[in-house]
């Protein structure tokens, strides 16, 4: 999948852009706050029909503006376009349209172009709690299988009706528990299953990636914990309803699910350095990379790297750079704050390539400095 042209209305600091891409290499040089992430946050928002950082679709609008739009022209292929419409007026619901054809269900277009971002945010899959290891697999399953975000839907549902009867005064109706915990159990056990599949796939290529970007150096791990491993998930639920009830909230469930990341034989988020952290994330996200272009919708995703270097030695660096410049990566968007990585990224291999100057939400091409 490669996005030829976007145009962009008072998103975040962005107030206007108009800009023809590479189908290769865009580079995007400015100041931290200058407005970098935002772009890519944009492309992000095509794919998934929200933004990376938040859901409240009003915080992405520019202060004082009344409403933002985005617009995404690709080539699926050589001979199939397609174009993609997404805006907001303050106070109403977001439009999304595929081909000027609005969706009924924002879950249709997910999958349709896959994209896999690298952050500085992906720390906070170490760092922080399961919510943000679950969502890692949500994001990627999602976008290669039509079925699971339903899934996914019903179960919440079913999750938070559950939870206003455990917090109820009055001894809340049986039947109407149980009818809640069979569809939990019964959407939770296909997601667990979409889920393990996943992470058993991902694995090895992860730990090989993480190996040749750490030269060999460290051994890493990933397990995927579950209430579904401890029998039939409705059981497991059931058997502690006295207990939920007492706190007011359901304990197991699908909705706990986690990834443990190990560094050795030590979690990951108590002994890894910053850069082993950083190269823990990236592997992982360029693992989902290659998954999604075997699974997903037969288009190659594409791919944003957002402040990639930070933190990372040169040899990391130079490791990622000949990762990245392969042709196994389709388009590639990246952001830093100066030329040296980029220009580094750019002689390792003859690409197709555009860079481009971001300045307080103004995004312009650095003439002569294109090779399209």
């Amino acid at each position: 999948m490669i996005l030829k042209k976007i145009s962009i209305l008072n998103y975040k600091n962005i107030s206007e852009a108009s800009l023809l891409l590479s189908p290769k290499m865009n580079c995007f040089i400015g100041h931290n706050g200058a407005g970098k992430t935002n772009l890519l946050d944009a492309v992000y928002y095509l794919s998934f029909c929200h933004s990376a950082f938040t859901n409240q679709d009003s915080q992405v609008i520019s202060h004082d503006k009344p409403f933002f739009v985005i617009e995404g022209e690709y080539d699926q292929d050589a001979d199939t376009q397609l174009s993609v419409y997404c805006g907001m007026k303050r106070g109403t619901k977001k439009h999304f349209k595929r081909d000027k054809k609005e969706y009924k269900r924002l879950s249709q277009h997910i999958g349709l172009i896959p994209l896999v971002m690298v952050s500085p945010s992906d720390a906070y899959l170490i760092e922080g709690g399961s919510e943000e290891r679950r969502k890692l697999m949500d994001v990627v399953v999602s976008q290669y299988d039509k079925t699971y975000i339903d899934s996914l839907n019903r179960y919440n549902k079913a999750l938070q009706q559950r939870n206003t009867l455990l917090k109820m005064e009055e001894e809340p109706d049986e039947a109407l528990l149980s009818i809640l915990e069979e569809q939990m159990a019964q959407e939770g056990e296909a997601i667990y299953e979409l889920r393990n599949r996943f992470v058993a796939e991902l694995i090895p290529v992860f730990q090989q990636i993480y190996s040749r970007i750490a030269d060999n150096h460290e051994q890493v791990s990933l397990e995927y914990v579950s209430h579904c491993q401890r029998g039939p998930l409705l059981d497991v639920i059931r058997r502690d309803r006295m207990k939920d009830r007492a706190v007011g909230y359901s304990l197991h469930g699908i909705h706990k699910d986690d990834l443990v990341m190990t560094l050795g034989a030590y979690p990951m988020k108590r002994e890894g350095s910053q850069g082993q952290n950083k190269t823990f994330v990236t592997a992982l996200k360029l693992a989902q990379f290659s998954f999604l272009k075997k699974t997903g919708s037969g288009t190659t995703p594409i791919l944003l790297l957002d402040d990639m270097f930070d933190k990372l030695d040169a040899k990391r660096v130079e490791q990622i750079v000949k990762l990245v410049a392969s042709e196994e990566f389709g388009q590639i968007f990246i952001t830093d704050t100066n030329r040296e990585h980029l220009d580094r990224i750019l002689s390792s291999a003859s690409l197709d390539y555009k860079i481009f100057s971001v300045e307080d939400g103004e995004i312009k091409e650095r003439e002569g400095e294109s090779d399209v």
